[in-house]
């Protein structure tokens, strides 16, 4: 193969790829149509030339192949056209039609059109599509995407508003033929109910073949097949799953007569790759595996799941699974795909072409009364708020984290820690009482109609989020206790725990005990009570998407038999709301879409350790283990890095850490890239893939060489043992404020705090803000488009940010900072009229430009006052009333607009009092400067 060029390399893949899709490859000159179903011809004459390859299908000519090499697979839409010419051409010996199918192909690209739709438009497919495929679209006549022309107007009975929207707007999506579309709907408003009506439509109306309805855990599977079990059309007396056949799989047998096919992501792939897989391996959403297994292998191609298998997948919880290596499995299949998520992040956006069909998040849910508004309730304590301080000489417990074995130390120095570090390396039981003594005081004022027949109160449905599996216990322990109640008033539900989770989650969900839950990982939709009416949040998290999980949990409607059934017996109301109690500052503290270093959090460290030095040194092994010994390196003592050291041949931690981060960087990879490139000049691709692949496994084993020594390992393990948990049994912890969020002003804060950091975050891209945060003349610059834009941009990311509720939020701080306080300042101005002077204020205030807020056409009075009085001090020139009652009207005009140039003198007011002429008569040559100062001082 070294011998061959680019071309005939790319030949004999695409040969390959041919075999494998079920074609026999034959010479033009050796040609024999009845050697099978599908003869793939090389080198076929035409009227316009020889074609690469031309398809035959029982015997008939039904499309061509234009190979290309490798290098070419970036511009493969390049050769359309002249594939295209051999498509239309006549065939030497035959007088055809046009030919319908037409590939563009590297071996490795490969790009597809059907010139049978509406409007022919290439695109990406994994192979090519089987001959016995062709003879069925052959046989339909009209292509997939002509018929979903035919879906006709959507009935809407039966149907909320929000799902006759997503459905209408999905069902144009098709109609343009776009491969990719979001439906973004908050849980609880029907996404499935939305999905599965959209899927009847598609098997009825357009004649569709196979769906994929993809999953990324076990349970949610069997929610959904429950959903299209019990789903009736309005249209029909009879049930789905009657009019079509719907499957879950759960083992590697795939049926080919059915129409609705449930698969969990994990187990797809592992029909795909032709294995076996344990249903235990569906029970978690593959983003979360913390197996030590490793990563998993390239999906290639399997006849009996062929790419054209699926016309269309939907992907249920698409912001979860469907990143990174299990992408393959979406990007095997030549299928529309449809997501479904309450909480897309900019990585869901992304991935779905920016394509949302539907944007019906919680807010709008909560005003069409399909799920419940909630209410913060806040509990601060002194220790989870400030630094605490355990003092040397004190005796304490510490505790191992897995096996919660105690033994008692005296601290030979002190040791200080904050709140943010409780529950990992420090426990405070204090603190854990504290907060479910309060919640426990204050539940009876939040809910005051929950009395029991006997006159006790009643506690309402709660779920608890804990930290880990051993914060955890120590909750459960407490709640039993300070509730003075037995054991199955609360119970953990976590995947790990030893009751089955399942089990567990049905009883919270429809006995009446337990009335406290307490959860570490089961968050994800599939958890759903609901008669679930506190939620109290005691781990923070940074996740906007993962945040929004949580708080879905409580969302859910609840009539009032099913809540006196299920529930709460004693409640007198329907569900209308739900509580967060938030202990930790969750609801305050900033929120991104970031991924963490650390991908690889619930293995431990003993097992990580195991598992790189069993080969497994993928991306997330590595870089998780260099997270973990970055974290000891601050921890250790100096002689206890002194032993790391001769452990491993001299190496520091820091130097260990940074040999693992380093095996998978991105930019030494492509510097072995270009390596492998510089050492075979002219030599094949998949020789330098070869050579750069080497490299690479290279860099990786001198990385994890000292790994290699069990002495090391062991080491490392042993020292992390000594600073686990240190159990403060010293300070006791006590509560410093409690109330409603909105008593303390943190929806206000919250706000501030969320208008704030967008302005940060787009100040570069924005013209507007890039004006605002450069230099102080620069700003004369605005103009009103500016600003319109700028309102109209963040409005549209942050609908709930409106000018003058953020005012009303700037003053609920400012007057919650200076409580107390004699600070001097101008006396606060009243709130602007128009939005768009309040979001000028507001966006001086945030950036620093005005220390208060201070309405905008205020500021610019007070800076026209000090110009005025500049410009005619002393012995100058003074102003003629004349010439004032101009200079105030452009004063006035820069207030509302912003700025002013010449051309805005043929408008309203200055048109009516003589204009630019006008001007130019009261002011000579000195008139362009005046302007460009009021524009620049006005604004300062």
């Amino acid at each position: 193969m070294s011998n061959q060029n680019p071309e005939q390399i790319a030949r004999d893949i695409i040969d390959e790829h041919l075999i494998a899709s079920g074609w026999i490859i034959q010479d033009k000159d050796k040609v024999n149509l009845a050697a099978g179903i599908g003869i793939a011809v090389r080198e076929y004459l035409t009227d316009v030339g020889p074609a690469d390859y031309v398809l035959f299908v029982d015997k008939k000519p039904v499309g061509i192949i234009e190979a290309k090499r490798p290098e070419l697979g970036v511009k493969l839409t390049t050769v359309e056209e002249q594939s295209e010419e051999y498509a239309s051409a006549k065939l030497k010996y035959l007088n055809n039609d046009p030919l319908p199918f037409v590939y563009q192909s590297t071996g490795e690209v490969s790009r597809f059109t059907d010139y049978r739709d509406p409007k022919p438009r290439s695109r990406v497919v994994f192979t090519f599509h089987r001959p016995e495929t062709y003879r069925e679209w052959m046989r339909d006549g009209k292509s997939l995407r002509k018929r979903l022309l035919d879906l006709p107007h959507l009935p809407e009975d039966r149907l909320r508003d929000c799902q006759i929207d997503a459905i209408t707007n999905l069902e144009k999506s098709f109609k343009d033929f776009r491969p990719k579309a979001l439906v973004q709907m908050a849980t609880g408003s029907g996404k499935t109910f939305t999905a599965i009506t959209s899927i009847y439509r598609l098997l009825k109306y357009a004649n569709t073949g196979r769906i994929l309805f993809l999953v990324d855990t076990k349970n949610l599977g069997e929610q959904a097949e429950q959903e299209f079990m019990a789903y009736q059309p309005n249209d029909s007396n009879y049930k789905f799953i009657e009019l079509y056949g719907v499957t879950r799989l759960k083992n590697s047998f795939m049926p080919d007569d059915n129409k609705v096919y449930i698969s969990t992501i994990q187990r797809m792939y592992s029909i795909l790759r032709g294995t076996e897989m344990d249903e235990s391996a569906e029970e978690e959403n593959p983003n979360e595996f913390k197996s030590l297994q490793k990563e998993p292998a390239p999906v290639v191609y399997n006849k009996k799941v062929p790419i054209e298998f699926f016309d269309f997948i939907v992907i249920d919880e698409c912001h979860r699974s469907i990143y990174n290596l299990w992408r393959q499995v979406l990007d095997y299949f030549d299928a529309f795909q449809v997501g479904l998520t309450a909480t897309p992040d900019n990585r869901t956006f992304g991935y779905f072409n920016q394509n949302i069909v539907s944007d019906y998040g919680y807010e709008k849910a909560v005003i069409d009364g399909v799920l419940v508004p909630y209410n913060v309730f806040t509990i601060e304590t002194k220790i989870v708020k400030g630094v605490t301080t355990i003092e040397l000489g004190e005796k304490v417990d510490r505790r191992e984290r897995q096996t919660r074995r105690k033994f008692w130390e005296a601290l030979d120095e002190d040791v200080t820690y904050s709140g943010k570090q409780l529950d990992k390396d420090i426990v405070n039981l204090s603190t854990i009482r504290s907060i479910i003594r309060a919640t426990k005081e204050n539940l009876p004022a939040m809910f005051p109609d929950r009395l029991d027949k006997e006159g006790n109160f009643e506690v309402p449905k709660m779920l608890i989020f804990a930290k880990s599996d051993s914060h955890a216990e120590d909750i459960i322990d407490i709640v039993r206790e300070e509730f003075a109640e037995e054991n199955k008033f609360c119970k953990k539900i976590t995947y790990r725990s030893e009751e089955d989770p399942k089990s567990v989650l049905s009883q919270f969900r429809n006995d009446y005990y337990p009335r406290i839950a307490v959860t570490v990982d089961m968050i994800a939709t599939g958890t759903d009570i609901r008669p679930l009416e506190v939620l109290l949040f005691m781990r923070d998290v940074k996740s906007r998407s993962y945040y929004e999980q949580m708080k879905g949990r409580g969302t859910r409607t609840c009539c009032l038999e099913e809540l006196k059934a299920k529930g709460t017996p004693s409640a007198k109301f329907s569900k209308d709301h739900f509580v967060i109690i938030d202990a930790i500052g969750v609801e305050s503290s900033q929120k991104t879409d970031s991924r963490p270093l650390e991908k690889a959090p619930g293995i431990s460290l003993k097992d990580l350790l195991q598992g790189i030095a069993m080969g497994n040194t993928s991306e997330e092994n590595l870089t998780s283990l260099a997270s973990r010994l970055l974290r000891l390196d601050k921890q250790v003592s100096e002689k206890e890095k002194l032993q790391f050291s001769e452990l491993a041949n001299g190496l520091t931690i820091p130097q260990l850490a940074k040999q693992l981060l380093q095996a998978h960087d991105p930019d030494v990879i492509e510097g072995l890239r270009i390596q492998a490139t510089n050492k075979n000049i002219g030599g094949a691709p998949v020789e330098r893939d070869r050579v750069a692949e080497d490299l690479h496994q290279a860099i990786i084993d001198n990385a994890v060489a000292v790994l290699n020594n069990h002495k090391l390992r062991d080491y490392i393990t042993d020292v992390r043992k000594k600073y686990d948990q240190i159990i403060d049994t010293v300070n006791l912890d006590e509560i410093t404020n409690i109330g409603w969020s909105k008593d303390l002003g943190g929806q206000a804060k919250a706000m501030v705090q969320d208008f704030e950091e967008w302005i940060s975050l787009h100040r570069d891209e924005i013209t507007a803000l890039q004006l605002f945060y450069s230099q102080p003349y620069r700003r004369r610059e605005l103009t009103y488009k500016m600003i319109k834009d700028l309102y109209e941009r963040l409005l549209h990311d942050k609908p709930l940010l409106k000018a003058h509720s953020l005012w009303d939020a700037y003053v609920t701080v400012e007057d919650a900072e200076t409580e107390g306080e004699l600070i001097k300042r101008l006396p606060r101005t009243e709130k602007p009229k128009q939005e768009l002077v309040a979001l000028v204020s507001l966006v001086r205030k945030a950036n620093g430009i005005d220390d208060w807020l201070t309405s905008y056409d205020t500021t610019v009075d007070r800076n026209f006052k000090a110009w005025t009085f500049d410009k005619q001090a002393g012995a100058g020139k003074k102003f003629t009333e004349e010439q004032m009652q101009w200079l105030r009207m452009i004063k006035d005009f820069i207030a509302t607009s912003f700025h002013v140039d010449k051309e805005d003198f043929d408008l309203s007011p200055f048109n009516a009092a003589g204009g630019l002429g006008k001007f130019y008569q009261l002011f000579g040559n000195d008139y362009e400067d005046i302007i460009n100062e009021l524009n620049e001082v006005l604004a300062a």
